[in-house]
C-alpha cells in the first residue's frame, strides 16, 4: 500500500479533516525525512509507514486541543510535532526552534520544497530566543515539565499555555509544578495503529 493510501486510512479513522493537497504535503514531508535520515540521523524510526503513524499522526491529533495562532515548537528536532500541524492548520503560524544546524537545514528545505509560509526555522537556543511571545509553546520529548517551564517561561504570553506531548501521564512531575504554574488540562490522544498510551499536558501560568 502506498504512503499516500495508508495515511489516508490512517486519517479516516480520526475527527480530522485533511484535503488531497494536505494528504500530499504530509507524505512529501515523510519521504523527505526518510531521504534526510539517511545522512542526517534525525529520527531513530527508519520505516516511513511507521513515520506516518509515530511522527505524523501523533503530531496532527494534538491539533484540537491548541488553543490560538501563534506556536512555537521548542527542540522541534526534524520538526515534531510543527510541521504536521502547521500544514494541518495553514491559517496558523509556527516557529520552530532547535540548537542543532542540521536539523534546521532540513526543516529549510521541507518549508521551501513544501511551501509552507507560516513556518519559520529557527537555529537557537531556547533560553536565547527572546524575539516574541506565543498563544502556545509545544514540546514533543524534549524534556521534563519542570525543565521546559523554567527555560520557555519568557516564551508564553499572558494567556498563553505549555502543551507537553507525553506518553504516559508524567504524575511525579506534575507534583513537582511551581506555585505560579497550573494544570489545567490533560488531554488524552489516541493514535490509530499505535499500541501505546500517548497524553498532551496543558499547563498556565497564574
Amino acid at each position: 500500500m502506498s504512503l499516500t493510501s495508508t495515511l489516508q486510512k490512517l486519517v479516516a479513522k480520526t475527527d480530522l479533516k485533511l484535503t488531497d493537497l494536505q494528504i500530499s504535503q504530509l507524505v512529501q514531508y515523510v519521504e523527505l525525512l526518510n531521504k534526510w535520515n539517511r545522512v542526517y540521523n534525525l529520527t531513530s524510526i527508519r520505516d516511513p509507514k511507521e513515520m506516518l503513524v509515530k511522527h505524523v499522526m501523533d503530531s496532527l491529533l494534538v491539533g484540537p486541543v491548541l488553543k490560538g495562532t501563534d506556536f512555537i515548537d521548542v527542540g522541534t528536532g526534524a520538526g515534531l510535532p510543527g510541521i504536521p500541524l502547521a500544514i494541518l492548520y495553514p491559517e496558523k503560524n509556527f516557529v520552530l526552534l532547535d540548537s542543532l544546524g542540521k536539523r534546521i537545514t532540513f526543516l529549510r528545505q521541507v518549508v521551501y520544497l513544501l511551501k509552507l509560509e507560516n513556518v519559520t526555522p529557527i537555529l537557537s537556543r531556547v533560553e536565547n530566543y527572546q524575539e516574541k511571545k506565543f498563544d502556545g509553546v509545544l514540546s514533543r520529548a524534549f524534556a521534563s515539565l519542570l525543565d521546559m517551564i523554567d527555560w520557555c517561561k519568557h516564551l508564553v504570553n499572558d494567556n498563553g499555555s505549555f502543551y507537553a506531548l507525553k506518553g504516559l501521564q508524567p504524575l511525579d512531575e506534575l507534583q513537582l509544578l511551581p506555585d505560579n504554574i497550573q494544570l489545567k488540562e490533560v488531554y488524552e490522544i489516541t493514535v490509530p495503529t499505535l499500541d501505546a498510551e500517548r497524553h498532551v499536558i496543558e499547563l498556565i501560568k497564574t
